[in-house]
């Protein structure tokens, strides 16, 4: 098929990149900086110069396209409204620009935060009321309205934690595991889901190619379910390594997070780790069932936690990112 991805020089993206092209996909990608597509050359990626603001490179890109992949997004932002800006809004554009070149399948790539925290020990489905927490989260399930409520055949993704070989938002945790010591919000006792980059990547090429996702919202990550304390240890084994857990109370943390968040503004940055991001750290439960997505696909997550964070960890090693 022929394949449009966004954000294909990201993390999540070019693990997708990969698995289309691994399957003889004609695979485009609508890329900000083509220096830092040179990557995707070899894959043998058109590449098409533009981002969500420019009508033109998304005419180019989207035309003659089966399938949509918007993987592109914002996970910081200075307030609510650059995240509308960057997730709204740039997801409608890419949606009208789809509609307008034959209506395409389009697959978004959300996250847990849309549909807002889970109840312990009950995994959500993706058929209940959204209710996100945060900046972000809201951000997120405005961009699934702006494809629910279009004319296009749709399918949304919403991942929980995502690791995997390239990210550095879980490579922090394996920095932090390396010194021995590693904070955790709360007690500890927060149940978490994840997936492995690559398991969601098989997802999303699921999602994108089975009869039987149309029109519906999934959470794909591997069914294990597993606390923050659990998920932190399970790094410190990666690495063979004890580490020691420092538990974070709500108002220390919410502190901290105002502190960081003060230091980026002042040097002109944005950090995920701000005062309104506590609103989903300090939940009880983000935790998902990826059962749906493989009744209605077949798609499995191969890699349980432990296998994962040891792949993870060895391509950290081997690439000197630890």
């Amino acid at each position: 098929m022929k394949a449009l991805v966004t954000g294909a020089t990201g993390f999540v993206g070019s693990h997708l990149a990969e698995a289309l092209r691994r399957r003889g996909d004609d695979v485009t990608a609508l890329v900000r900086s083509p220096r830092k597509a040179a990557a995707l050359g070899p894959l043998g990626v058109r590449l098409v110069a533009g981002d969500l603001n420019d009508a033109d490179s998304l005419a180019r890109a989207v035309e003659g396209q089966d399938v949509v992949f918007h993987v592109a997004g914002l996970v910081s932002a200075r307030d609510e409204a650059e995240f509308m800006r960057g997730n709204r809004d740039g997801t409608a554009s890419l949606v009208a620009a789809a509609g307008a070149a034959g209506r395409p399948r389009f697959v978004l790539v959300s996250s847990m935060a849309a549909g807002g925290p889970a109840a312990p020990g009950r995994p959500l489905s993706g058929t209940e009321p959204a209710r996100p927490v945060t900046f972000y989260g809201r951000s997120k399930l405005a961009a699934e309205t702006a494809v629910t409520s279009s004319s296009l055949p749709w399918v949304i993704l919403r991942p929980p934690t995502v690791y995997g070989p390239r990210d550095r938002e879980v490579l922090k945790v394996f920095r932090m595991a390396r010194l021995g010591l590693a904070p955790v919000f709360g007690d500890g006792s927060q149940q978490l889901s994840a997936v492995h980059g690559a398991d969601l990547a098989e997802a999303l090429v699921a999602a994108g190619t089975s009869a039987g996702t149309m029109r519906k919202t999934y959470y794909p990550c591997h069914p294990e379910i597993f606390t923050s304390a659990e998920f932190v240890r399970a790094i410190g084994t990666a690495m063979g390594r004890r580490v020691v857990l420092i538990p974070v109370p709500a108002p220390v943390g919410r502190t901290l997070l105002g502190v960081t968040e003060a230091a980026a503004r002042l040097v002109g940055q944005t950090t995920i780790l701000t005062r309104d991001k506590a609103n989903e750290f300090f939940q009880e439960a983000w935790i998902g069932d990826p059962g749906p997505l493989t009744t209605d696909s077949g798609w499995r997550a191969t890699h349980d936690l432990k296998s994962g964070l040891a792949d993870t960890y060895r391509w950290y090693r081997d690439e000197g990112w630890l």
